[in-house]
C-alpha cells in the first residue's frame, strides 16, 4: 500500500490544485510527505506487505494496477524522484497567474516518473511515463523560454516516435509471454517456461532499444534533449533530465536483457558504437556551447553514455555483479547532480538576468553561496572523489572488466571503456572553463550587484548536496538497497 499512496500523493495534489488549493503550499506539502514516504519505502523494499499492492483493473488482457519492489532497483529510483521533486518544487518561481498549470504539472511529472519506477504490470509501467511526457511538453511550450514552441514540438515528435517504437516491443513481448505481469514475465524466462527463439529475440531488442534509446537521448536520436532543457522552465529541467529519463535506462534492465537477453547481446556492437557517441561525440559538442543552459542539456546526453556501458557489460556478460549497482548509483548521482545545477544555472539567470557565458564574469564576488554550491554540483559531473558520481562511475569502469580474462586479447566492451575514458577528460575541460568564466575574473555589469542565494533558494540546494555527498563518502546507503 505504501508504493500506491507515494505514487497517487502527487495526484491527489494536483486534483486538490485544480479545486482551488493553494498551489505551491499544496505541492510543497506534497512533495515533502513524499519524500518522507520514499526514505520509509526504501528502507523498508523488501516488506512485500508495506510496499506492495495489486488490483486487477481488466479482464482480457488482464491488467493490473500493481506497484511493489521486486528488487532494489525501483526502490533506489523510486528515492532519487522524491528527492528531485521537493527540489524543483522549492526552486521553481510560477509567473503570475500561472501557478496552477506551473505546480500541478510538476506534481503529474513527479507522479508519472515515480509509477513508472513502481509499476509491476506492463501496461502501467509504460502508461504512468506517457502520463508524465504530457504536462512536460505543456510547460515547454507555454511557460518556457527562447525558442520553446520548436523546442516542444521538437520533443513531442522524437518522444512520441520513440514511445511508439517501445509500445511496439512492449506488446509483442507482452503477447508472446501471456501477461503484463513483469515478475510472471520473469520467472517464466527463469524456469524455461516462455523460450523466444533468438530470430524473435532479437527484433524485439531493435525495439526496445530505439524505443527506451530515443527516450533517453541516445545517440544519434539526442538532439531533442539539449534544447528542449534549455526552453523548459527549471523544474521541469531538474525533473525531467533528473528523473524522467532514467526510465528508458530503467527499462532495459528491468525489461530487455532479462527477457531478451540474446536478443540484447545480438545488437551489442552496435549499441558500444552508439554509447561511445554520447560520450566522445555529444562531449565535445558541449565543449563549444556558449549558453550554460545548452551545455547543461548536452552534458547530461553525454552521462548517460557511461549508464549504458554499463548496461553492455551486464549485456555481455551476464553474470556480472557490479553492472546494475554501478548503472543504478550513476542513475541516482547523474539525477542528483543534473538537477541542481539546473535549479542553479536558474538562479544565475534570475539574479543576472543572463546566463550567456560571454556575459558573465566575477559572480563568486557578489554570490559565494552560489559560487560554492555550483562548484559542489561542478565537481560532482566531473566525478570528483568524494561524491556520488565517482562512485558511480568507477563502478562502471570495473564492471566493464569484470570477467575479462586479462591474457586475452580486449574485449569490445574493454576498448569501449577505455575510450569512454577521455569522457571524463572531456566533463572536466567544459566544466572547470564554465566555472572559471561565470565566477572567477572581474566581474562585468550583470554581476556586480547580484544578488547571493536566500535562504528559500539553499534549501533546496542543500537538500540534493547532502544527497551528493552522503552517496559519495557512504555508497553503501544506496548499495545494500540493491543486496
Amino acid at each position: 500500500m505504501l508504493t500506491l499512496l507515494i505514487v497517487f500523493l502527487p495526484i491527489l495534489a494536483f486534483a486538490g490544485v485544480l479545486l482551488g488549493a493553494p498551489a505551491r503550499q499544496t505541492a510543497v506539502a506534497a512533495a515533502g510527505a513524499n519524500l518522507i514516504l520514499g526514505l520509509i519505502a526504501a528502507a523498508q523494499w523488501q516488506n512485500a506487505d508495506l510496499t506492495s499492492f495489486s488490483v486487477q483493473v481488466m479482464q482480457t488482457p488482464k491488467l493490473h494496477l500493481a506497484f511493489g519492489f521486486p528488487d532494489g532497483m525501483g526502490a533506489v529510483l523510486v528515492l532519487l524522484s522524491v528527492i528531485v521533486t521537493l527540489a524543483a518544487v522549492l526552486s521553481g518561481k510560477a509567473p503570475e497567474g500561472r501557478e496552477t498549470l506551473y505546480y500541478g504539472s510538476i506534481l503529474l511529472i513527479s507522479a508519472g516518473a515515480i509509477g513508472a519506477f513502481a509499476a509491476t504490470d506492463l501496461f502501467f509501467f509504460y502508461a504512468f511515463h506517457e502520463l508524465a511526457l504530457i504536462p512536460t511538453f505543456l510547460m515547454i511550450g507555454m511557460l518556457g523560454r527562447g525558442d520553446r514552441r520548436e523546442a516542444a514540438w521538437k520533443i513531442t515528435i522524437y518522444l512520441g516516435f520513440g514511445s511508439i517504437i517501445l509500445l511496439a516491443g512492449l506488446v509483442w513481448l507482452a503477447n508472446l509471454a501471456g501477461t503484463y505481469d513483469m515478475a510472471e514475465m520473469a520467472r517464466a524466462v527463469k524456469v524455461g517456461a516462455l523460450q523466444i527463439d533468438p530470430v524473435t529475440q532479437k527484433g524485439i531488442a531493435a525495439l526496445l532499444i530505439i524505443g527506451f534509446g530515443t527516450l533517453v537521448s541516445l545517440f544519434p536520436l539526442h538532439s531533442w534533449a539539449a534544447p528542449a532543457y534549455a526552453s523548459a522552465p527549471a523544474p521541469v529541467a531538474m525533473l525531467h533530465a533528473g528523473v524522467l529519463k532514467k526510465f528508458g535506462l530503467y527499462g532495459l534492465l528491468r525489461v530487455a536483457i532479462p527477457m531478451v537477453p540474446e536478443g540484447m547481446q545480438a545488437w551489442l556492437t552496435p549499441l558500444l558504437v552508439l554509447l561511445l557517441g554520447n560520450i566522445l561525440w555529444v562531449g565535445l559538442v558541449t565543449i563549444s556551447q556558449k549558453r550554460l543552459d545548452l551545455m547543461l542539456g548536452h552534458s547530461s546526453v553525454m552521462h548517460m553514455g557511461y549508464i549504458f556501458l554499463a548496461i553492455a557489460a551486464l549485456v555481455a556478460f551476464p553474470q556480472n555483479t557490479l553492472a546494475i549497482p554501478a548503472a543504478v548509483i550513476l542513475m541516482f548521482a547523474h539525477g542528483v547532480s543534473i538537477a541542481l545545477l539546473f535549479g542553479l544555472a536558474d538562479r544565475i539567470e534570475r539574479n543576472t538576468g543572463s546566463i550567456d557565458l560571454d556575459d558573465l564574469g566575477g559572480l563568486a564576488k557578489a554570490a559565494p553561496s552560489l559560487a560554492f554550491i555550483f562548484g559542489l554540483a561542478a565537481m560532482a559531473s566531473i566525478g570528483l572523489p568524494g561524491l556520488a558520481n565517482f562512485s558511480g562511475e568507477v563502478l562502471v569502469f570495473l564492471s566493464a572488466f569484470q570477467g575479462y580474462n586479462g591474457t586475452a586479447p580486449l574485449g569490445p566492451v574493454q576498448i569501449a571503456c577505455i575510450l569512454a575514458i577521455w569522457g571524463v577528460v572531456i566533463s572536466a575541460v567544459y566544466m572547470l572553463r564554465a566555472y572559471r568564466r561565470i565566477f572567477q575574473g572581474p566581474a562585468v555589469k550583470s554581476t556586480e550587484s547580484a544578488a547571493d542565494l536566500t535562504l528559500a533558494d539553499r534549501i533546496p540546494a542543500a537538500l540534493l548536496a547532502i544527497a551528493l555527498l552522503a552517496v559519495g563518502v557512504n555508497p553503501n546507503l544506496l548499495l545494500n538497497l540493491l543486496k
